[in-house]
């Protein structure tokens, strides 16, 4: 299997389980990675592309450690389609959202992210937001409700807590 920026975690990880370690060795938020309802989940639709942004790496960087830590060769520059685009903070989050999930909390309950929003936006109604706290970008939450008709913004703040807004169609 040859690892490339489309490479879901959990296949990666079937192929390659050392790799497990090696990336909770490279960033401490990919300790997540042990949970076992993210590794049922998550794991199944994030791709490396979204895990980069989760751990602050360029995909590219991110891509090539692994490929090197199982023997593969680097990929160049010109076969990762980088999406880094950050767009201005759109007027409707200024709204006080209806939900806020914390999805750290989530986790360590052995609960899943995903699922748990998914269940909280269909209580919502059009124009509603729900929030969505973490301590890393939950990219696959992100890219998910996003192919789902969701309007979606997420933002850093100064200490490393990320803010994602969805609104409801």
């Amino acid at each position: 299997m040859q690892i490339t920026p489309k490479t879901k975690v959990s296949e990666l990880l079937k192929e390659y389980p050392q790799l497990e370690e090696f990336l909770i060795a490279l960033n401490p938020k990919y300790k997540k990675l042990k949970n076992p309802v993210l590794r049922r989940t998550v794991a199944k639709i994030a791709t490396l592309t979204q895990v980069a942004k989760i751990g602050g790496y360029e995909t590219l960087d991110l891509v090539n450690r692994l490929r090197r830590e199982v023997g593969q060769p680097p990929v160049e520059d010109s076969e990762i389609e980088e999406q880094s685009v950050q767009e201005d903070a759109p007027l409707w989050i200024r709204h006080e959202p209806k939900i806020v999930i914390n999805a750290n909390r989530l986790l360590e309950e052995e609960k899943n992210p995903l699922t748990q929003t998914s269940r909280a936006l269909k209580e919502l109604s059009s124009g509603d937001i729900l929030l969505i706290e973490s301590d890393f970008l939950p990219s696959p939450l992100i890219d998910t409700f996003k192919e789902q008709g969701f309007e979606v913004y997420s933002a850093e703040a100064e200490d490393g807590e990320y803010f994602t807004y969805i609104r409801k169609p």
